[in-house]
């Protein structure tokens, strides 16, 4: 360091997370899923354990895949990875795409509302903090 700067390599390392890389650069740009719109109470689930033959994914991708060995909600994903839930969208979208997860959409009822279950787990959910 010189004059009392950091470097620029030590502006992208977090003390205690390590390297920072912004979401964009996740994405590669990208803002919106290539397909689906992903409810953040949406159902993920892995397809398949075993993603090493496929190319182009990245660690979030694996680390997504892995944890959807069991079933996931977004919000869940995006919390347990602690990345922002538009980035986990865009990262479900090439998921889906690859046929390496499956989303569950919320269920709605004719009014175009979710089931009156969803509102009771939110509230015992809320509740529960």
């Amino acid at each position: 360091m010189t004059g009392g700067r950091e470097s620029a390599a030590d502006e992208w390392v977090d003390d205690h997370a390590g390297p920072v890389v912004r979401p964009y650069a996740v994405t590669g740009g990208r803002a919106r899923p290539v397909t689906g719109t992903f409810d953040l109470i949406s159902l993920v689930t892995a397809t398949r354990a075993d993603t090493g033959a496929e190319s182009g994914l990245g660690p979030e991708h694996l680390a997504i895949v892995a944890l959807c060995q069991r079933i996931q909600s977004v919000a869940e994903i995006a919390a347990h990875l602690d990345l922002p839930v538009g980035t986990v969208r865009v990262l479900l979208g090439d998921l889906v795409a690859r046929s390496l997860v499956e989303v569950r959409e919320p269920r709605a009822t004719s009014a175009g509302l979710p089931d009156e279950s969803v509102f009771e787990a939110v509230i015992n959910g809320l509740r529960a903090l």
